[in-house]
């Protein structure tokens, strides 16, 4: 608006000039002169004001565009004393100068502006020419008040609507600004492809969970590229940007080298959002390898806790009778009843042994039963975890199971905090998990028991159900590992891969980590397997420092 105020004021003032030169002869020698100094002016003030707004670029304020109003006033003024006064046909470029004013300044600037232009005029019509009717300058001037009023009313209503325009695209640019950091920083990756397969977007997560860099197929098809990785993921990309279908939870998997990782992808549509009208599917897709751990966690103990119940049912109506007939065939054993003056013969004898072994054999088994029916705390204490752990590693490497040349290792970080447990569950576990061990690397094998602290972001490569900072225990043997076949059901009660082994060792394991809210995790090695113990941490307290071998 600026550079029109600037064009419109050297228009003027050449055409004046123009004009006086036709006329010069004729003009008188004031108007001539008026003309000339007008012209030179508005050329000089233009000039200056170009210099100062474009070239030396300063900032502009209510000064600047009052000078502005100001120069154009005294050319108009000019103007219309050179073109007759009240009859000069150009006295409505006031109104022009009004209504500029009304926008370049605040209102009361604008006001000051339409004052000044009345008494200008008054003074040029009434003071410097004589005979003026009055009844035209006083219309004149009402002219000029109600365009006064009128462009600082609409210039009012403009800066209003402009500065909540303003206002609205600050607030957009923040929306946008906000949702972009949000889309650059969520760990679930984002893709936008429309029905070409080209992409339109996608976030730093979708890189890192694809395995490739996504922003060098921005405009470019990324379909072909992705189908080797996710082939799942492809297609339902492929199906919502063809046939416009939304898709809710959906299960896949990425192929990284030989890992598969498993997803879950959530697909939706637009239609319109382009310019140039293409539909554009958007797939959400996230890790779910840990949600999926976290559940299976939950149906083991699930199962677990069912068949803990059972089992204490039947261990509890088993022990008597099982007393009962032990008890009995002791009390036989002793009356030795002859049959033809002899006493019991060999058979008998062999009868007896047999029932009281196994006797002996299935309340052994009903104390498993009991243990592992065993859910709760029973005593609850602080507990220096390192000790309990060494104590546990050095009874198995005491048991008779052990082979000769195994050797067990334990490794305790110092300055262990203590946490609130039942010493007598965590033991138990620990020479489980310890005899488990020793008996799997045989002769010559090692077993290595690590005890230390995990900060959150550090669990054995897996995220759990639980937070904070942890207790890790940490079981690790280089033996044959674990079958296959058993893997899955690795928890699960009488599941063992050992010769006249129970299958209750493990279960009792989880049913005591689990009593202390933590988990346990197993993991397959090139060479043996590991098993972790993750209990969370509660009271800061006082330290454990264990360190030995046992071979």
């Amino acid at each position: 608006m600026l550079r029109w105020v600037w064009l419109g004021r050297v228009t003027l003032a050449c055409a004046i000039l123009v004009a006086a030169m036709f006329a010069w002869k004729k003009a008188a020698p004031s108007d001539t002169l008026i003309a000339t100094v007008t012209f030179a002016a508005a050329t000089l003030v233009t000039v200056l004001s170009a210099i100062y707004a474009e070239i030396e670029r300063r900032p502009l304020g209510k000064v600047f565009y009052g000078t502005q109003c100001a120069a154009d006033l005294l050319l108009v003024t000019a103007v219309v004393h050179i073109t007759g006064g009240w009859s000069s046909q150009f006295a409505a470029l006031y109104i022009l100068v009004i209504a500029s004013a009304a926008l370049l300044l605040p209102f009361r600037g604008g006001l000051a502006v339409a004052a000044a232009s009345c008494l200008l005029y008054v003074a040029e019509v009434l003071w410097l020419r004589a005979g003026t009717p009055y009844l035209g300058a006083t219309v004149q001037v009402a002219v000029f008040v109600v365009v006064a009023l009128g462009s600082g009313y609409v210039a009012l209503r403009l800066r209003q609507a402009g500065a909540g325009r303003e206002e609205l695209a600050a607030q957009l640019v923040k929306v946008q600004l906000e949702a972009a950091d949000i889309l650059r920083t969520i760990r679930s990756g984002i893709m936008t492809v429309d029905v070409h397969g080209r992409l339109l977007y996608a976030n730093p997560a979708a890189s890192e969970l694809l395995g490739l860099d996504l922003r060098a197929y921005t405009g470019q098809p990324v379909l072909p590229a992705l189908l080797p990785v996710s082939p799942h993921l492809v297609g339902l990309l492929e199906r919502s940007a063809r046939d416009r279908v939304r898709t809710s939870r959906a299960e896949g998997f990425i192929r990284r080298g030989e890992e598969e990782v498993e997803i879950g992808v959530t697909t939706t549509v637009a239609e319109g959002t382009r310019p140039d009208g293409l539909v554009t599917a958007t797939a959400i897709f996230q890790d779910i390898s840990d949600t999926k751990r976290i559940q299976s966690l939950h149906v083991r103990a699930e199962r677990l806790q069912a068949v803990a119940e059972l089992s204490a049912s039947l261990a509890h109506e088993i022990r008597n009778p099982l007393a009962s007939i032990r008890s009995a065939a002791e009390q036989l054993a002793r009356r030795r009843v002859p049959e033809g003056g002899r006493e019991d013969d060999d058979d008998d004898r062999i009868l007896h042994d047999l029932v009281v072994r196994e006797a002996d054999r299935l309340s052994r088994l009903l104390a498993d039963f009991l243990d592992f029916a065993r859910t709760g705390v029973s005593q609850l204490a602080l507990l220096d975890v390192g000790a309990i752990a060494y104590g546990a590693a050095m009874l198995a490497a005491s048991h008779p199971d052990r082979a000769p040349g195994a050797i067990v290792q334990v490794d305790i970080a110092p300055e262990l905090p203590r946490l609130d447990g039942d010493e007598d569950l965590l033991h138990r576990a620990v020479f489980n998990l310890v005899l488990n061990a020793v008996q799997a690397v045989g002769d010559e094998g090692h077993v290595f028991v690590e005890v230390d602290r995990r900060p959150a972001d550090a669990r054995s490569g897996s995220s759990t159900a639980i937070t904070g900072e942890l207790l890790a225990i940490t079981v690790t043997d280089d033996g044959p590992g674990i079958p296959d076949a058993l893997r899955e059901r690795l928890f699960e009660p009488f599941v063992s891969s050992k010769a006249g082994g129970t299958g209750l060792g493990l279960p009792v394991v989880h049913r005591a980590v689990e009593a202390h809210r933590g988990v346990v995790l197993v993991d397959a090695l090139p060479r043996g397997t590991r098993f972790t113990v993750l209990l969370p941490m509660s009271l800061p307290s006082t330290h454990s420092s264990f360190a030995g071998v046992a071979a």
